[in-house]
């Protein structure tokens, strides 16, 4: 099952178009932040330990997914898998219309695949792809739209790894518990790993017209190999609305190989306002991972937001 967790937990992790460390096609070619310089923060109001708070504290990232259950709204979904030389050998597109309108339903208004998608029995090639379908292309039946149910009991693996998940999106530097070898590593802003990163902070412009800091956290450069080898999370790139300090975006570069697993994953989730409503309008992947006596999974995801209109449904 632990094969299942970590795909599960590297699906929806969140990517700057500038930043993507994989050598191959990028499918995000949607601009939406202009940096203008760097921002030497000194004052008591904003510093370091403000915005580290701020991205620990922060729950309007989850309630940003919650929210869409009450709109209509469009959503364009782009998958590409990739062969060892890293060529395009599998491509999936989805433009689904989410009707809220009434009762909920879900309208294809376009599907296409092409290439290496499906198995003989018709599913997924890749595990990867299988869970961007569930969590993506099916979001108001996962747990980000609805409000969870109240526990009954013990909780099924599916539970936990929900939770795992939830935590590690909405929650980065946390520890994620029940991973082996990985929950501690995930907590990168306790005293003893803050010593392994560099803070930056920059001024910049959110689709053309929101003032923001961009508040960057990553790896120290002169650290020695193996130290770095053993640091996962490389970058975590988190944009804030100067106006009210709200998150308006989310990236995050990990990459870190064991005996047990192999992975090299960028993603990035970013959100804009709707009638002074926060909802997300841009999800991208670029990941590679790889397990034991497993075909190695290449794969890239572009989903687009757009149109939101509140509905009238329950």
């Amino acid at each position: 099952m632990m094969r299942y967790s970590f795909a599960i937990l590297l699906m929806l992790f969140f990517v700057e178009v500038n930043a993507q460390q994989i050598p191959r096609f990028n499918p995000d070619t949607v601009k939406t932040i202009t940096l203008d310089s760097v921002v030497n923060i000194k004052a008591k109001r904003l510093n370091i330990e403000t915005f580290i708070d701020a991205i620990i504290n922060d729950t309007s990232f989850y309630e940003a997914f919650r929210n869409m259950k009450k709109y209509t709204f469009i959503a364009e979904n782009r998958v590409f898998t990739y062969d060892k030389k890293n060529k395009v050998d599998g491509r999936i597109y989805r433009k689904i219309k989410h009707n809220n309108d009434g009762p909920y339903r879900m309208e294809y208004l376009v599907k296409e695949d092409n290439g290496k998608v499906y198995k003989k029995n018709g599913k997924y090639q890749l595990y990867t792809v299988e869970m961007f379908d569930y969590i993506f292309m099916n979001a108001y039946n996962t747990d980000f739209a609805p409000a969870s149910a109240p526990s009954t009991g013990k909780k099924s693996s599916n539970e936990g790894y929900k939770d795992k998940l939830k935590t590690l999106i909405f929650n980065p530097g946390r520890p994620i518990k029940g991973i082996p070898f990985i929950g501690s590593k995930t907590e990168i802003f306790t005293a003893n790993m803050r010593q392994y990163y560099d803070y930056a902070f920059h001024s910049g412009t959110y689709l053309d017209s929101i003032p923001v800091y961009r508040f960057k956290v990553s790896v120290k450069p002169d650290l020695s190999k193996w130290t770095k080898d053993g640091v996962m999370i490389k970058e975590l790139v988190t944009i804030f609305d100067k106006r009210n300090f709200e998150i308006l975006g989310r990236y995050v570069d990990m990459k870190y190989s064991n005996m047990l697993f192999d992975f090299d994953v960028q993603m990035n989730i970013e959100m804009s306002y709707f009638d002074d409503v926060k909802l997300p309008t841009k999800i991208t992947y670029q990941g590679n991972w790889d397990y034991p006596l497993k075909k190695e999974e290449r794969a890239s995801f572009l989903v687009l937001h757009k149109d939101y209109r509140l509905g009238n449904g329950k």
